[in-house]
């Protein structure tokens, strides 16, 4: 097979690189036999990695480092939208970039159109979110495939806007704010007491998670 001519930079674009970059996407899907056996499943675990290896760039602090991970975490979604270009009723790159622009316009109404900023922008980001998918609870759209930390976090920050009692679900309120180190620490501490229990930290996590998720649901069903 004949040596494919590398993309250059298109002088006048917009952005040169990028034109470039999803053109030899383009080719290695059809020239390259393991680019072109991928399929959105088969590069999951590639999606996972080059996201892990990007927050440890972030932590980091070496900007050359993100720079390159974040390269490999766009040549993921370039390849995911080049293979679903390939369908008669798939999309594209720019639809995906269209389609970001578009939800980022209707979530921001005081930047884009006559609003004022409202006081309290996560919660009105929430609820513009919930309005715009159509859910019909503040649970939907949590990922289940989260670690239970992360998970938590995301539903005890939800569940005050159905005044959820966390108190009355055994949760301990926080009384001031307390140092990250010492947080840390603290989780560190929990993780080590469960261990030495003979439970699994991940696991009780969720299970005490599943219970505030039920109240949430019953604070939405019944909210008197």
């Amino acid at each position: 097979m004949a040596p494919r001519e590398v993309p250059v930079a298109r002088i006048g674009a917009a952005h040169p690189q990028l034109d470039r970059f999803i053109e030899v996407m383009g080719i290695l899907r059809t020239d390259c036999p393991w680019d072109a056996e991928q399929t959105h499943e088969s590069l999951v675990q590639y999606l996972v990695e080059e996201t892990m290896e990007t927050v440890e760039a972030i932590e980091s602090g070496v900007e050359e480092h993100l720079r390159e991970e974040l390269g490999d975490l766009l040549l993921q979604v370039v390849f995911h939208a080049t293979i679903a270009a390939e369908r008669s009723d798939g999309f594209d790159i720019d639809d995906v970039a269209r389609a970001v622009a578009d939800k980022l316009i209707a979530r921001h109404p005081y930047i884009f159109e006559a609003e004022d900023v409202p006081d309290d922008l996560d919660a009105t980001w929430e609820q513009r979110k919930r309005l715009l998918k159509g859910r019909t609870s503040t649970l939907e759209g949590v990922p289940h495939q989260l670690s239970a930390m992360h998970r938590a976090s995301k539903v005890i920050g939800r569940s005050g806007s159905h005044g959820v009692d966390l108190a009355g679900q055994g949760i301990d309120l926080p009384t001031e704010p307390i140092e990250a180190d010492e947080l840390g620490r603290t989780i560190l501490g929990l993780v080590s007491r469960a261990r030495a229990s003979g439970l699994d930290p991940e696991q009780v996590t969720r299970d005490a998670l599943r219970t505030l998720e039920e109240a949430i649901v019953r604070a939405e069903t019944d909210p008197s």
